[in-house]
């Protein structure tokens, strides 16, 4: 079973119809962005598109990146990537500045490449497949 996103901005409840009226747009545009990648929905069983309050927010960034400011389609898709990262390089800086809290003084690198925190006197479980790297700052 499918897990439901914590945050109601990544609840998938609008069809293509309802999602084009609150950007303002015509429903063949959301279907050209989500074909450029853009702006890709969620999918339903039947494969219809359901779309997010934030996904409806990046429509309307993108229409006023286009109408207003001028920039083309290929410039707006670099500017949301852009975007993206900076969001996901704000998360992990908030969960590295979380681990070095008192107590926590042991770092490794979990499966994925991410730093995760230790508490002191727990050791990392090595799996084969990962080769972790464990890291430890020396007492002095």
């Amino acid at each position: 079973m499918r897990q439901q996103p914590a945050d109601p901005a990544d609840q998938p409840i609008y069809p293509i119809s309802q999602a084009a009226a609150l950007a303002g747009m015509h429903p063949q545009t959301l279907r050209q962005y989500d074909r450029l990648g853009l702006v890709v929905p969620s999918r339903t069983a039947g494969r219809g598109r359901r779309y997010t309050p934030r996904d409806v927010a990046r429509l309307r960034a993108v229409q006023h990146l286009s109408q207003v400011e001028g920039i083309n389609l290929a410039g707006i898709r670099r500017i949301l990537d852009l975007d993206d990262e900076v969001l996901e390089l704000r998360g992990r800086l908030e969960r590295l500045e979380a681990a070095l809290t008192p107590g926590h003084r042991v770092f490794a690198a979990d499966a994925t490449g991410d730093i995760v925190a230790l508490p002191r006197g727990k050791r990392h479980v090595r799996t084969r497949s990962a080769g972790a790297l464990v890291l430890w700052r020396p007492r002095g």
